[in-house]
């Protein structure tokens, strides 16, 4: 699956990077860049676009006015926004709105891969919910994240998260090849929209198990290695329809 994008972003230099960071990541397809936010409404009132990556401080449309409009059409859950900007102060305004993401400029390509990688999940899981047959090739799925950890971004790969525990305002990544966990400032609710849903399950309000690191299950229990996660009556369903067709 591709997603189609448009740039949207009135400082040429800032237009130009967020386009070659676009056409350089295999799942994304630039469909369209402008510098202004009414140049891109009237190509989004012809055409459909699944993410928007766009500055908020723009003259005469701003990105956030751009996102209210957006809002309030039909079918909004099919276009989704990432919002740069170099102003900080906007972030709270820009969840506000139900942005998918924010980037602070500047930005780096990791930085910019994990937003995007969280839009590609959303997708995949809205494709899932309406029941639409799967038949595009998976390849194009990442498999690795990068995690904010301290002052830096960690690249995990996918394959070796164990599973994830939520801890106050931080998250614990266990990691089959360290004994210690990576604790990173987010939530267990954005871990969850950014990890693949086939590979991973929210099993409980403070757990996300890797399905492939389940070494058994007893009762409620899920063992992986050396630990033990409960699987809640939340969740309980789910997880059932996940050991049936495994035991098959």
């Amino acid at each position: 699956m591709k997603l189609k994008c448009i740039a949207v972003d009135d400082e040429p230099l800032a237009l130009d990077l967020v386009c070659k960071y676009i056409e350089q990541t295999a799942f994304l397809e630039l469909v369209g860049r402008f510098s202004s936010a009414i140049d891109a409404l009237g190509f989004l009132n012809q055409q459909e676009v699944q993410l928007i990556l766009m500055d908020i401080q723009m003259p005469d449309l701003s990105g956030m006015e751009l996102a209210r409009v957006l809002d309030g059409k039909k079918n909004s859950d099919h276009t989704r926004i990432i919002f740069a900007t170099a102003y900080h102060q906007f972030a709270i305004e820009g969840y506000k709105v139900d942005a998918l993401d924010y980037l602070l400029k500047p930005y780096s390509y990791e930085e910019f891969l994990n937003a995007a990688t969280k839009a590609y999940n959303y997708f995949e899981r809205l494709k899932e919910k309406k029941g639409t047959p799967a038949t595009e090739e998976k390849t194009l799925s990442p498999e690795y994240i990068f995690l904010k950890v301290e002052y830096q971004l960690v690249k995990v790969m996918l394959s070796d998260i164990t599973h994830v525990e939520a801890y106050k305002d931080y998250v614990k990544v266990h990691l089959q090849s360290k004994a210690s966990p990576l604790l990173s400032l987010t939530s267990l609710k954005s871990m969850e929209e950014l990890l693949p849903s086939e590979r991973f399950m929210r099993v409980h309000r403070s757990y996300i198990v890797a399905l492939e690191h389940i070494d058994s299950v007893s009762k409620n229990i899920i063992h992986i290695g050396n630990h033990q996660v409960s699987v809640s009556d939340n969740h309980k369903e789910a997880f059932l329809e996940f050991m049936s067709r495994w035991m098959n």
